[in-house]
């Protein structure tokens, strides 16, 4: 490790959300005792070139030719960094040579994924060999999974500091939100159903909250399909479009740390509405609407003022069956799908420099931690709080 010359490649970097880590890179942490040896990696050194200029990077900043189709790039690019942090997707059609160069290298690997089938994939075909080189391979590094994630285990630690054993059901409530899905996160969908299509085994795997968690099943856990009143919130409550992956996440995390949330864990996620009717019409319109803008396509997204105008709150409630509850909520100043995320991806790749932890396919919770709390809290906007 001491002897590779970079500390974090982008790759990426010419795409609109790789652009966005750059250029939190190029500016956050320019002129800082702090600041990582970072470098811009994608498939064209002048469209390199281009956004370099474009970001006000130092001109400096190092630009690495590396492309999907040729794993030699990949397997170079790997062996001469700590980390390397990822936005090209979708995964499942441009990430496998990469996630394979890293364990491969024993790299520190983080990315945007919110593709389980993907994720299961290399969970079964690297977490033998990742172990063994080194490699700490962090999938969902963004809006999905990072704020539910880290969400879920700041609830719990209050929950056991408060009564001595964590809550067994656990609610995530999408609060409020202003700022939609990427093009990316679009894409990995669309060839999510592709895959379903020519493999229909692989939908009882998405169906599972234990997707990623192999050789464990906890109980049954709620659809959240379907809308319904939730009493904790006094409101109505639609399906969460993001929380497919993330309840399978939180169980991953939780698996990875030997289960200090219990092996009985029930989670859930859904968006909050309002009271009464109007709660109910609203809830069932989510419910119905195609949460997806098809004409956003990947490299494309919302201007810097959307951006900047964009925000989210998610509220967590811990339940026992006595009826105690522990609630805590985790915000973010940025839109979730570009401004927030890329900020997150950002700092976790910050994290993974100095986590020492072992190699395998980690989650951020798990592998990171409190540790990830304090970087996002002091550099990225994001705020976890308890509310009585």
């Amino acid at each position: 490790m001491a002897s590779r010359d970079l500390d974090i490649i982008v790759y990426g970097a010419t795409g609109f959300t790789g652009r966005l880590v750059a250029e939190y890179f190029a500016h956050h942490y320019k002129g800082r005792k702090d600041a990582p040896k970072w470098a811009m990696a994608g498939r064209s050194l002048a469209k390199l070139a281009d956004v370099r200029d474009l970001i006000g990077a130092d001109e400096e900043t190092p630009l690495i030719l590396a492309d999907a189709s040729d794993p030699a790039s990949l397997d170079a690019m790997a062996a001469s960094t700590k980390v390397v942090l990822t936005t090209v997707g979708p995964y499942q059609l441009y990430g496998s040579e990469l996630v394979a160069a890293c364990v491969r290298a024993g790299t520190a690997y983080a990315d945007l994924c919110g593709e389980p089938g993907w994720m299961r994939e290399m969970i079964d075909a690297h977490e033998a060999a990742a172990k063994a080189s080194g490699a700490r391979i962090t999938f969902s590094c963004g809006f999905d999974s990072i704020p539910f994630d880290l969400g879920v285990a700041f609830l719990q630690a209050e929950a056991v500091k408060r009564h001595g054993k964590p809550a067994p059901r656990v609610k995530g409530r999408v609060r409020k939100m202003a700022g939609g899905a990427s093009g990316g996160t679009i894409a990995s969908l669309t060839e999510t159903l592709k895959a379903i299509a020519k493999k229909p085994s692989l939908a009882l795997l998405l169906k599972s909250s234990f997707a990623l968690t192999p050789g464990f099943e906890g109980p049954s856990q709620p659809t959240g399909l379907i809308p319904e009143y939730d009493s904790a919130t006094g409101t109505w409550t639609a399906p969460f479009v993001m929380a497919p992956i993330n309840t399978k996440n939180v169980h991953r995390t939780n698996l990875l740390l030997g289960h200090p949330w219990g092996e009985d864990l029930i989670y859930d996620e859904m968006v909050m509405t309002t009271i009464g009717e109007a709660g109910k019409a609203m809830a069932e319109a989510i419910a119905k609407a195609n949460p997806f803008d098809p004409s956003i396509k990947p490299g494309e997204g919302p201007s810097k003022e959307e951006r900047e105008n964009g925000f989210y709150d998610v509220l967590f409630i811990g339940e026992y069956p006595d009826g105690t509850t522990v609630r805590a909520s985790v915000q973010g100043d940025r839109d979730p799908g570009y401004g927030s995320t890329s900020k997150m991806l950002a700092e976790t790749g910050m994290a993974l420099l100095e986590n020492k932890g072992k190699g395998g396919v980690w989650t951020p919770g798990a592998l990171l931690g409190d540790a990830l709390v304090e970087r996002l809290t002091a550099n990225a906007g994001l705020t976890f709080q308890i509310e009585e």
